[in-house]
């Protein structure tokens, strides 16, 4: 670490913002760290508070004792691999800026595809001949950060969310992200239990909408040191195969789902046959693979007549 740090007595400290990110840019090459020059610039901007246009014009400002604290905390983090979302705390999502941290999983930009499939089944729905306009009921099972869930209820005024996990850490995070999303957090609902377990029974047969992000990682699939040295196992491991939530999921879902209704799940692209079929043996009409924007396979969307 250089020597830098501001006088305590110095309200407004001894080092620019601008000197600090170079710092951070040149120790996170130097160890290898991905995306070094991303990295250096996320942890500046949540030391410093200065973001967008803030963020270019405040680099020559000096740094409070306060930031190159915080500066200094998160650099170290990186640097002992902890990845970028957690060092940082929160992590942009669709139209949410996300609270994480190692209790749930890593927002990614797959999963916010999978969100966009739900919402098309929701347009789908409301739009059929005959639909009325009643608030379309959704459960997002495994909600994790709750990013989902909250998404889901952000983007589509007529609905109605549950969003469950089994993790009660999970929840929390999910509860503090719940807690700044305003006005649409009045029709989410968290509930703590296995997926459909943990819903009241009364929603049997009423769901218009359910969609997870299940764990789906074999448990002899290799992962990224940066995967699994710190995202949660249990979100990210099912069982022996990595089948084992999403056929849970599939066969349950009908005596869930209203008709018509449909069911999303995120997977790995490897799995998406196995679940096409295993959902059209489970009485769904019509199931389909979407893909990401990479090309490959990311989910199947099933849905009931």
């Amino acid at each position: 670490m250089t020597s830098r740090t501001p006088d305590p007595g110095d309200d407004d400290g001894s080092v620019a913002w601008s000197q600090l990110l170079d710092e951070a840019r040149r120790r996170l090459r130097a160890a290898g760290v991905p995306d070094a020059d991303g990295s250096a610039r996320r942890i500046v901007e949540e030391a410093s508070g200065f973001e967008g246009a803030e963020y270019v014009l405040g680099l020559d400002q000096p740094a409070t004792v306060r930031g190159v604290a915080a500066f200094d905390g998160m650099v170290e983090r990186r640097l002992q691999g902890e990845p970028l979302q957690y060092v940082v705390g929160r992590w942009g999502f669709r139209t949410l800026d996300l609270f994480v941290d190692p209790r749930v999983l890593i927002p990614r930009p797959e999963t916010e595809q999978v969100v966009g499939w739900a919402l098309d089944e929701l347009d789908r729905l409301q739009a059929r001949p005959g639909a009325d306009d009643r608030s379309l009921v959704v459960a997002d099972l495994g909600t994790g950060s709750g990013a989902i869930a909250l998404s889901i209820a952000a983007e589509r005024r007529r609905t109605t969310v549950w969003a469950t996990d089994v993790s009660p850490d999970a929840l929390d995070v999910a509860g503090a992200n719940l807690a700044g999303l305003g006005r649409p957090a009045a029709r989410v609902h968290l509930a703590q239990g296995s997926w459909f377990d943990a819903l009241p029974p009364e929603l049997r047969g009423r769901l218009d909408v359910v969609v997870s992000n299940p764990p789906y990682v074999a448990a002899t699939d290799g992962l990224p040191a940066e995967v699994a040295d710190w995202e949660p196992p249990g979100a990210l491991v099912p069982g022996p195969t990595g089948l084992e939530a999403l056929e849970h999921l599939v066969a349950e879902a009908p005596s869930w789902l209203a008709r018509p209704g449909a069911l999303i799940v995120e997977l790995a692209p490897t799995q998406a046959d196995a679940v096409r079929a295993a959902a059209l043996a489970a009485g769904f009409v019509e199931a389909f693979v979407a893909d990401d924007y990479a090309g490959r396979h990311r989910a199947v969307v099933a849905r009931l007549g």
